[in-house]
């Protein structure tokens, strides 16, 4: 296997460069019908077709052709770490997005508040999508739950999602998800791949059956799953690998968690596009890189609303003008993974990307969509080869060998 960091660390070259890489989640779609056109090319995206116009296009396959990948392993391929080297779990993730110190014996869980009914069955995954106001006490009252052995920390997230912590020696963090990932059924008994993680397995049983009986009259949200149970990796940072000062600027704490893993600063991006321009503009000399994440393709596509995607992918073109009149060197333009409304789940799908700057070799292309970026440039390739790009065009690549 190719060390890439291994390279880019030989191949730094540093200048003042700026690169802008700009993540709609979930971004790919699909037609609704045979020889229709995705939400991407439906979508009215005057100045992505204008960037388009003046850039080269491709398709990025997040992990292997075919994988749906979560947006974890989706992000850490754009951040050109090899997702299937650094698998992290999506707890981690969270609790790094809420500025949880995790240490050595930490184990990382997300949370999903959910609704079952009267037979255990979950009916709702997310709980009619609670709001903060309601997510934050129940969390509150999670937090008061004790067991003997570790240490039991519980904290809100955003709306229905939380984290949970176990602090203790000895425990694993190799656990399945009790997430179905569908509705009908029960919730999945957490099991533990080896010794250690059976160990967390039983504490992770232990604290659902007191969370049932905490949240029994809670409806919706009258019980949880657990996804992405983990311990923190070892993992290279952003700088060391490629030389860049590189900053965040996210909304959502599981993305901020992404880029806290791998060593970027972490701005404070509002709640709004608008607030995240803002922030882009306000440190524009501080940084060399900087990651700008929308997270309303991804939320859309798997409510399954097709036209509400199209209208976030319209809200996702207003924000290129307030980027390009800074003039970065490069700006880049995808998704961490297709969305399909029509699918309402995370797909294998390619990923439309678009990668504008002046050393581009210009492909002719009119317009941003899944169909102009098939037959683009760059080409389909994997994910965790686009940094190379974006460094490459940013002219902070030396030449390899004699």
């Amino acid at each position: 296997m190719t060390d890439i960091h291994k390279l880019t660390r030989k191949l730094q070259r540093k200048n003042d460069s700026k690169i802008i890489l700009y993540v709609g989640d979930g971004l790919g779609g699909l037609p609704l019908e045979p020889g229709g056109k995705t939400e991407l090319e439906t979508a009215k995206t005057p100045n992505l077709d204008a960037l388009a116009q003046r850039g080269s296009l491709g398709m990025s396959i997040p992990v292997l052709p075919g994988i749906a990948p979560g947006s974890g392993p989706g992000h850490l391929g754009l951040f050109g770490y090899d997702p299937l080297q650094y698998d992290i779990g999506r707890g981690v993730l969270e609790a790094l997005g809420i500025d949880f110190e995790l240490g050595p014996d930490d184990v990382a869980i997300r949370g999903n508040f959910c609704t079952v009914d009267g037979d255990g069955n979950i009916t709702d995954r997310r709980a009619g999508r609670i709001g903060n106001d309601v997510g934050a006490p129940l969390c509150e009252k999670l937090n008061k739950i004790t067991i003997p052995g570790v240490e039991v920390f519980v904290q809100h997230v955003k709306e229905y999602r939380l984290v949970i912590v176990f602090r203790g020696a000895g425990l694993g963090g190799n656990v399945n998800d009790t997430d179905p990932q569908r509705t009908g059924v029960p919730p999945l008994a957490p099991k533990g791949e080896d010794e250690a993680s059976e160990k967390t397995a039983e504490i992770c049983a232990e604290f659902l059956r007191q969370a049932a009986e905490v949240l029994k009259d809670d409806a919706p949200a009258n019980l949880l799953t657990m996804r992405g149970i983990a311990k923190m990796p070892p993992i290279p940072t952003f700088e060391e690998v490629y030389g860049t000062k590189a900053a965040a600027i996210a909304v959502y704490p599981m993305y901020r968690g992404l880029a806290r893993l791998v060593g970027m600063d972490i701005l404070d991006a509002g709640q709004t596009l608008d607030d995240q321009m803002k922030c882009l503009e306000q440190n524009w000399n501080e940084y060399d890189f900087f990651f700008v994440h929308f997270k309303y393709t991804d939320s859309t596509g798997e409510d399954g609303n097709f036209d509400a995607k199209v209208q976030r992918t319209e809200e996702l073109d207003t924000a290129i003008p307030k980027m390009t009149v800074l003039k970065p060197d490069v700006i880049i333009v995808t998704g961490d993974h297709s969305t399909p409304a029509k699918m309402k789940a995370h797909s294998g799908h390619p990923v439309p990307t678009l990668l504008a700057s002046d050393s581009c070799r210009f492909d002719g292309s009119k317009e941003f969509g899944e169909s102009a970026c098939r037959v683009g440039e760059l080409g389909i390739f994997e994910s965790k080869y686009l940094m190379l790009q974006a460094l490459a065009h940013a002219g902070r690549l030396e030449k390899y060998g004699a």
